[in-house]
């Protein structure tokens, strides 16, 4: 994991990526949350810095990734010494992170998930109708054709050849990763390579987790379940950030999602010139929420509509975390190993720790 802050009183932030580890990218993206919070960017099991060759399969289930979530999540409490902490949760990980929260809200003051999943497989479809439906309108029968043999249906569900064509093709139209990202090749890949965040054998083993393991091992699942349904409540105040561009995870299935939830506070937040990346795209208005609605127990700043108040305040559940000094570690089996440390984070055999006081300094 690296870790980023101005001040490690503030309160903890533990951030969830989705299909790849995403701090590399906040070189050229960079999102400010360091300034309010002490953000964990955390390499989930199977991928980037916790990518090992010969994990058992079998450890690679939903079950693995809520339980790990809620490890790390002791670890850093314990570490900060914070009764509880804030979870934000990106794409494949806000399949992880909206379970791990329902399931132990006690220790969270608070869920964000940005460009939230809900019926994975029906945002598929969606986005297919949509790709297909654009490269007719511009003329590109090339892309036609290919999409054309690889139809997405709510029976059939997400043919092979579909999905080697899914992010080259939001990319192309300005639906993926971020609205102004062209190529997955240029936007994501180089940058990875060239980060001086990792050596060259990790930068290797970042993408061979993406492809073999880490979130995306779970995607069969995702597609198949229905966030709405398994998660209809969650005990804690929600929010929710979503790219008005975004079709890697669909806009309108999440905003039908919050709008039916029971939860005591929640808000959803449209960023209207974001895909799927809105905090990264759009930093100063997800800091302003952040800082604004989030650490402050409130929605003003939420879409009209999207705002849901409990009959009283919340301020115990999200009051600001209590600084403190760190209290020691624990430790997890198989995949997920945390010694007994002090205020620095080193190194670990099998999850990385790296501290980052400041955007670029190292600790």
């Amino acid at each position: 994991m690296f870790i980023q802050s101005t001040d490690p009183a503030q309160p903890v932030l533990l951030c969830l990526h989705g299909g790849l580890p995403e701090y590399f990218m906040t070189d050229r993206y960079p999102t400010g949350l360091e300034n309010d919070f002490t953000v964990v960017w955390w390499e989930q099991r199977g991928v980037g810095l916790s990518y090992r060759p010969g994990i058992p399969p079998e450890t690679m289930t939903l079950e693995q990734f809520i339980a790990d979530t809620l490890s790390v999540t002791d670890y850093l409490r314990n570490l900060f010494s914070k009764e509880k902490i804030y979870l934000m949760a990106h794409s494949g990980g806000t399949f992880i992170g909206l379970q791990a929260a329902a399931r132990a809200p006690q220790v969270y003051f608070a869920y964000v998930g940005v460009a939230q999943m809900v019926h994975q497989l029906e945002s598929e479809r969606r986005a297919y109708e949509y790709m297909l439906r654009r490269f007719r309108q511009t003329g590109n029968g090339r892309m036609v054709r290919k999409l054309e043999a690889a139809p997405v249906t709510v029976t059939a569900g997400t043919p092979a050849a579909y999905l080697r064509l899914r992010d080259r093709s939001m990319h192309a139209l300005g639906v993926g990763t971020t609205h102004d990202m062209t190529s997955v090749l240029r936007g994501v890949f180089w940058p990875s390579l060239r980060s001086p965040l990792y050596t060259p054998g990790e930068k290797a083993r970042l993408w061979r987790g993406k492809l073999s393991s880490g979130v995306s091992a779970l995607w069969d699942e995702m597609v198949t379940v229905n966030l709405a349904d398994r998660v209809p409540e969650l005990a804690l105040p929600a929010y929710f950030f979503h790219g008005a561009y975004d079709y890697t995870v669909n806009y309108q299935l999440a905003q039908d999602y919050v709008a039916a939830l029971k939860a005591p506070l929640k808000g959803f937040y449209t960023f209207d010139r974001s895909a799927h990346s809105p905090v990264m795209e759009e930093p100063q208005k997800a800091r302003r929420i952040m800082r604004e609605n989030v650490l402050a127990g409130t929605n003003d700043l939420a879409d009209r509509g999207a705002r849901r108040l409990a009959a009283g305040r919340v301020s115990a559940a999200v009051r600001r975390c209590r600084g403190g000094e760190a209290q020691g570690g624990v430790e997890e089996a198989d995949y997920v190993g945390f010694p007994g440390t002090g205020r620095g984070c080193q190194a670990l055999s099998v999850v990385g720790v790296r501290h980052y006081p400041h955007m670029h300094g190292s600790g």
